[in-house]
Order: structure tokens, then C-alpha cells, then sequence
């Protein structure tokens, strides 16, 4: 009986010092952090770049200048293009305090023809009342940065194109003042 006490102790004592080793099973954190996880890097960020280098997402020609995109807007003829301008605007900007804020605004828009023109005239106190509503309703925040000019841009030409049958291609801000 002291024999089988003593096979087992020598086992342990041969398998701690390294002539059989027993292989450790990594758990499921240590395989996710230091297997998957690189591995899943590697072939997005690989992927990635294949994609950005490969599939056009330079667009450097051969002498390594990027290449203009053209667009059907910018291949317009100038002198077909008509602009109408808009009747200035004052309105009282919505406060949360005492003081009151205004905005002067004249506005001119980008038509397909001048035929559009005649269309748009007896229309303007729609336009004009869509564009006082929303503008009352702005806040001076808004209004601030390119990112508040743009959206505004956005908002009237959407309003405008609702109120109107043609369609308009562009609002342009010809004067914007803030008091």
C-alpha cells in the first residue's frame, strides 16, 4: 500500500519538472484577447487597406495629383444659369432671455429656366411666410459656424421647393446679419 502511495507522488514530481509536460487549456478570455481579437484586426484593418489602395479610393493619377470629379452642376453653362433674388427678410430670432436678436437675410435662388421666374412671382408670399416661420423659430446658436449656415441653407431650400411647383437648385445668402 506504501507503493501505490508513492507511483502517484513521482508522477506529479516528473510532470512538474518538464519531462511530461501536461498541456494547460487556455480559458475563453485569454483566447478572445490575445488570439481572436489581433487576428480580427489584422484582416479588417488589412482588408481596409487593400480596399483604399486597390478598389479607387486614392484617386491619384499617374503623376500623383488627385483627379477632379466632374459633376453635372459644375458642367453648366454660366449663361444659362438664372438667379432670382428673393425680398430681404428681418425677423426677431426666438430668446430664451430678455434681450431680443434679429436676422436680416436676403436670400437669391438658383433656377432650372426664366421661365420659372413667372412661375415663382405670384408665389412668393408662400415662400416668404415658410421661410419667416422656420426663421422665427432659430436660435443664435443655430445660426453660428458652417455646419448652422449649412443647415439653415438645407432647411429653406427644402421649404422652398415644398411651397413652389419648379424646382429650385440652390439658395444663395447674399447678406446674412446677426444684431
Amino acid at each position: 500500500m506504501a507503493e501505490a502511495d508513492e507511483a502517484p507522488d513521482t508522477e506529479e514530481v516528473e510532470g512538474a519538472e518538464g519531462e511530461a509536460p501536461t498541456k494547460k487549456k487556455l480559458s475563453g478570455k485569454t483566447l478572445v484577447l490575445f488570439i481572436i481579437a489581433p487576428a480580427l484586426l489584422l484582416i479588417l484593418g488589412g482588408g481596409g487597406a487593400y480596399m483604399f489602395l486597390f478598389s479607387g479610393g486614392d484617386k491619384a493619377g499617374e503623376d500623383g495629383h488627385a483627379e477632379v470629379e466632374h459633376h453635372e452642376e459644375e458642367l453648366l453653362d454660366p449663361s444659362t444659369l438664372v438667379f432670382y433674388e428673393l425680398p430681404e427678410m428681418l425677423v426677431n430670432l426666438n430668446t430664451s432671455g430678455d434681450g431680443n436678436s434679429y436676422l436680416k437675410l436676403k436670400v437669391a435662388i438658383e433656377l432650372e429656366s426664366e421661365d420659372d421666374i413667372a412661375v415663382i412671382e405670384p408665389l412668393l408670399p408662400r415662400v416668404v411666410d415658410r421661410f419667416q416661420i422656420y426663421l422665427r423659430e432659430l436660435r443664435i446658436s443655430e445660426l453660428s459656424g458652417s455646419a448652422g449656415m449649412f443647415q439653415l441653407k438645407q432647411e429653406l431650400l427644402r421649404r422652398i421647393n415644398l411651397a413652389v411647383p419648379v424646382t429650385v437648385r440652390d439658395v444663395l445668402f447674399t447678406e446674412m446679419l446677426i444684431q
